[in-house]
């Protein structure tokens, strides 16, 4: 048995529909002929985006969650390259000593 792809239209109306009427997700899934576990996940979901949009420390999307895994691989990779300047840095200033007369060797 497959499971029913429904549009994102009309995943929003049932949300609206249980947020509006106040009504109970199972039985507004009855009314719809969806499954309550799916409403209640399709609720879960519009409200957690509104906790984020909204400035909340809602759950992050997966945009963001996207985005974060960029970052952090680019934070690793510049934290790499630090290093490496940071050896090279070192490597160079013990060649570069100042002779008793104050010049460079």
């Amino acid at each position: 048995m497959g499971t029913a792809r429904y549009s994102g239209e009309f995943k929003r109306d049932a949300v609206a529909l249980v947020e509006s009427s106040g009504r109970r997700i199972p039985s507004v899934a009855r009314e719809l002929g969806v499954n309550p576990e799916s409403l209640r996940q399709w609720v879960a979901r519009s409200r957690a985006e509104a906790a984020s949009s909204a400035g909340g420390e809602g759950p992050l999307t997966s945009q963001e969650r996207e985005e974060l895994r960029r970052l952090r691989r680019q934070v690793r990779e510049l934290e790499l390259e630090k290093e490496i300047l940071r050896k090279a840095a070192q490597y160079f200033a013990k060649d570069c000593v100042l002779n008793t007369k104050g010049s460079w060797l």
